[in-house]
């Protein structure tokens, strides 16, 4: 998996989620999806947006600081 396949995913996950949002149906990787599987589109979504914030995330850093 690299950057660029994660970050085609979740734009291809956001359009799904705007053409359901109006009342579409859309079909995404090959699985017909109407307004009843918005919360499906949602979570594959998330689940792509973690997989890209591997990518982005600096490496060797904390997220937090506590002094």
């Amino acid at each position: 998996m690299s950057k660029q396949q994660a970050t085609e995913m979740v734009a291809l996950y956001i359009e799904a989620e705007k053409e359901v949002l109006a009342g579409k149906t859309v079909s995404v990787n090959g699985k017909l999806m109407t307004s009843e599987d918005l919360e499906q589109i949602r979570k594959g979504r998330i689940e792509w947006q973690r997989t890209l914030s591997m990518f982005t995330r600096p490496r060797g850093t904390t997220l937090a600081r506590f002094n």
